[in-house]
């Protein structure tokens, strides 16, 4: 399956224009909130095996930690004395794709995808159950009316599986099996606040 992934990734696609108002290039860090930074080093050091690169105690008690996440991105935690309790299903998702609730309030962050290598996506889960982190299900996203096929096709676009951080955190680990951006990536018309679709 692996040859007819990597063929999927090779095929010529014409993508959308870059970027012309602000030379974004990608994520400079993405900050959450954890409940126990020793906990929370030990799980993404350790277990996931992002290097810790930046450690701060900030004014009021707090604790700002940086880990990379490669290509110089990074992802930051603060822990805050005497922050308030996680709200699954309001200010994060509620539970894994399949086995739970993923809706989360307007505003909060729903979940993080790592982007990791097509070629290692299987080995990558098999080590994070290895490590005693329970992971979803293989998904296979593409567009259908479910959004996730039974089974491998070329119309997927991204595989990916589900797992919680210690502090409910839901995370993913992903990997595009195409370029996206094509005219068909972008058939579905936004909806507004009551639902109704419009263009833009």
């Amino acid at each position: 399956m692996i040859s007819t992934l990597s063929s999927l990734l090779d095929a010529d696609v014409e993508m959308i224009e870059m970027n012309e108002k602000f030379e974004i290039r990608g994520v400079n860090h993405i900050a959450m909130v954890c409940a126990d930074m020793a906990r929370t080093v030990r799980f993404y050091r350790d277990v996931l095996g992002m290097q810790l690169v930046k450690t701060l105690d900030i004014p009021g008690g707090g604790q700002h930690f940086f880990f990379d996440i490669g290509n110089d991105d990074c992802l930051a935690f603060f822990w805050f004395p005497g922050a308030p309790e996680p709200q699954p299903g309001i200010a994060s998702a509620g539970g894994m794709p399949g086995r739970g609730n993923l809706a989360s309030a307007h505003g909060s962050m729903n979940h993080l995808a790592f982007d990791v290598p097509l070629e290692r996506f299987e080995e990558y889960r098999q080590r994070l159950i290895d490590e005693g982190v329970e992971v979803s299900d293989i998904l296979d996203h593409d567009d259908s009316e479910l959004t996730v096929a039974r089974t491998f096709h070329p119309g997927v676009f991204v595989r990916s599986f589900y797992f919680f951080d210690p502090d409910g955190i839901l995370l993913e680990f992903a990997s595009w099996t195409r370029q996206m951006g094509t005219e068909s990536d972008l058939a579905i018309d936004p909806v507004t606040a009551d639902g109704t679709k419009i263009s833009v």
